[in-house]
């Protein structure tokens, strides 16, 4: 499944994209927000997925890459999020937020960092939708994949597999043709990809028909 992160995308021509990976067959819209704290960048709020929700069929993932996310939940529900992602790295006890995330009937999913062991995720698996594994360090949109990322998310997909299997296993960072298959073929299933999508040549709707065939044939061998 891809999920096409709008922070890589041209925002005078957004709506207009985001309907052309959803021809493409992307299965959800990923939106990056960023606090300047967390990392050191600011971007979209829950403007942004208002915007979205009437012109889009498909779900609007948040990505909270901010210090304080229980502050935003709100917001980002009402204005029309589908899932809301938090770090692990900025909640002392993740649980009590996943709770809350899931009774305002949303999707919940915990992020972690590349330099947080995978091992942190056990004790949560249970409560979540989506397991993120950051295959780059968050805060800028076009950096190279992580050595050291396909070891890890075969590792989260260990414990998926043991402790909630129906947990989605998405990767974020660095995701593009050369480095899609590595992430496939060790269990991720969602794939956030920015400017492999909207930096293609081709054009967003042929990029995502790509990246999905691309995933698809590294789960084949």
């Amino acid at each position: 499944m891809i999920a096409p992160s709008i922070l890589a995308a041209d925002f005078s021509r957004l709506g207009q994209l985001v309907l052309e990976t959803e021809a493409g067959g992307a299965n959800r819209v990923h939106v990056d927000v960023m606090d300047g704290h967390f990392v050191p960048n600011l971007s979209m709020g829950p403007v942004v997925v208002k915007g979205l929700r009437p012109i889009t069929r498909l779900p609007l993932e948040v990505h909270l890459m901010v210090m304080e996310p229980a502050k935003f939940v709100e917001s980002f529900v009402k204005a029309g999020a589908d899932s809301l992602i938090v770090h692990y790295e900025v909640l002392p006890d993740p649980k009590p937020l996943l709770r809350e995330i899931r009774k305002l009937n949303c999707k919940a999913g915990l992020a972690i960092n590349p330099g947080t062991p995978t091992e942190v995720l056990e004790p949560l698996i249970g409560l979540i939708d989506l397991a993120l594994c950051m295959t780059v360090w968050p805060g800028f949109g076009g950096q190279a994949f992580l050595a050291e990322s396909p070891a890890r998310i075969a590792e989260i997909r260990a414990l998926i597999e043991r402790f909630n299997p129906t947990c989605e296993l998405e990767v974020d960072g660095g995701v593009d043709l050369k480095t899609i298959g590595q992430c496939a073929s060790n269990g991720a299933n969602v794939f956030v990809a920015g400017t492999s999508v909207f930096g293609s040549p081709n054009g967003p709707r042929a990029a995502v028909g790509e990246l999905t065939a691309m995933a698809l044939e590294a789960t084949k061998k």
